[in-house]
């Protein structure tokens, strides 16, 4: 699989692959851009996909403090080294809170969004009390202990049952990422933006993932959120946690062409 290291963009390391019209993969937290692994081979024959890794994860060192605007104009940079006008963003949880940012800064790059296991509702006090205590486990010296109970808690119960393997090989990947970019995103989730005002009057096209076993964002709430917009792609996955990109793959990025798909047409129609 290709992957570049754009000199002229040394803080954000990204994989580019595939051809036809672009969309943008933006992992969550705590994972790197090799989230998308198990789909980016299916949808790469319909769209050139651009992976990036955030500071802090991956390939990318976290050189300085980064909140998700940053983040956001992080991506621009990218499409704007790579000459792209316009592009679909998707975003799995952290990722989709990126994609929602980078909307709201460059509404006239978006084709489309796919808002992968993810919420435009910024942190309420009880979530905001959660990420500091989170960030201060890691500080002091608790990263493993954190990512051994998070990642688990990740995925639904019937996956993890038949899929231990699976779900330890992500547990694996999660604990590379440093300490440092771990409390950045906790801190950077905690302090972002509420989206709901924006998506009110986008005038592209929203996908919904949910998982109706997800025990880190409940479908019910996020059920209510997918009307912000006008134009609402809303699928749920039965027996599927926070991660269709490793439960249910093969769904996912057929959803996912679906959209983008959709997205390319010149005039949009409302599907709910």
């Amino acid at each position: 699989m290709p992957e570049l290291n754009n000199p002229v963009l040394p803080r954000m390391f990204y994989r580019k692959m595939g051809s036809g019209p672009v969309m943008v993969l933006l992992h969550g937290f705590p994972e790197n851009g090799l989230l998308w692994r198990n789909i980016w081979d299916k949808l790469c024959g319909s769209f050139t996909l651009i992976v990036p890794d955030f500071p802090g994860s991956g390939n990318t060192p976290l050189e300085n403090e980064t909140d998700i605007a940053q983040m956001a104009d992080m991506v621009k940079e990218i499409l704007d080294y790579e000459k792209v006008d316009s592009a679909i963003i998707a975003g799995h949880s952290m990722g989709g809170y990126v994609a929602l940012a980078f909307a709201g800064s460059y509404p006239a790059m978006i084709k489309g969004i796919s808002l992968v296991h993810s919420t435009p509702v910024a942190d309420d006090v009880e979530k905001k009390k959660a990420r500091l205590k989170s960030a201060e486990l890691i500080r002091k010296g608790g990263k493993e202990l954190f990512i051994m109970q998070m990642v688990p808690n990740l995925f639904s119960d019937a996956f993890k049952q038949s899929n231990p393997l699976m779900v330890k090989a992500q547990t694996e990947e999660a604990l590379k990422t440093s300490s440092d970019g771990l409390i950045n995103f906790c801190d950077a989730m905690r302090l972002r933006n509420d989206s709901r005002a924006m998506l009110k009057t986008a005038g592209f096209p929203v996908q919904w993932i949910i998982g109706l076993d997800d025990n880190i964002m409940s479908y019910k709430k996020i059920l209510i959120e997918s009307h912000q917009s006008d134009i609402n792609f809303v699928t749920f996955y039965r027996e599927c946690g926070h991660m269709s990109m490793i439960e249910a793959p093969e769904r996912l990025a057929r959803d996912m062409e679906i959209f983008g798909r959709y997205c390319q047409k010149s005039e949009y129609r409302v599907y709910v």
